[in-house]
């Protein structure tokens, strides 16, 4: 009998690397409690119904190829950065990856990391507050009436599915508040600072 010709293959990725890959990109790195564990990895799930709502229109006759590679590449781009939310709880959003050209092995800032994902939750926190509330009021950010194109305006079930994908990216910013004080708190060692430090 042959052997198949992807086991001759030694580039070829098998499929224990690839799982290995997966466990060290979501593995937790020690002393982050189960509940944070969870929510590190509820978030990109926060941030998939919205890039599974958008990519459908990538099929759409009536939008250019411009336009087909930005849905496509904000539906990818938001994932991924939903994504770096596990670096709050996993061992490479401590010590870079040896992959990482000059930085690999390398501790990550603690400071930087929890001012950015501080920034980042608060923008996200607020701008989907902001969506929220032009939406209940019926208008866009800028005060003006909602065109009657919007997907929130069709009515039936497009308008359920549209808000079904849309809503839980309302979680995005609070969930990383959250893991952004956690990340902080075991960065520091848990230890509470004097009030004259």
């Amino acid at each position: 009998m042959q052997p198949l010709p992807h086991a001759e293959n030694p580039t070829a990725p098998s499929p224990g690397r690839l799982r290995a890959a997966w466990q060290a990109a979501h593995q937790p790195t020690a002393g982050v409690p189960r509940h944070i564990q969870l929510l590190a990895y509820a978030v990109p799930l926060t941030v998939l119904p919205s890039g599974i709502w958008r990519l459908p229109a990538v099929l759409d006759d009536g939008i250019g190829p411009g336009e087909q590679a930005y849905i496509v590449f904000l539906s990818v781009l938001s994932e991924a950065l939903a994504f770096t939310a596990i670096g709050l709880i996993a061992r490479w959003g401590e010590v870079f990856p040896r992959w990482i050209p000059l930085l690999g092995g390398r501790r990550v800032p603690m400071r930087a990391t929890v001012i950015t994902s501080a920034i980042a939750a608060t923008v996200l926190t607020l701008g989907t507050a902001l969506i929220l509330v032009t939406q209940i009021l019926g208008t866009t950010i800028r005060g003006d009436a909602l065109p009657a194109n919007y997907p929130g305006e069709a009515g039936g079930w497009e308008t359920a599915w549209f808000y079904a994908c849309y809503a839980p990216l309302i979680l995005w910013g609070p969930l990383l508040a959250v893991l952004t004080l956690a990340y902080g708190k075991r960065r520091l060692g848990g230890a509470p600072r004097s009030a004259g430090a």
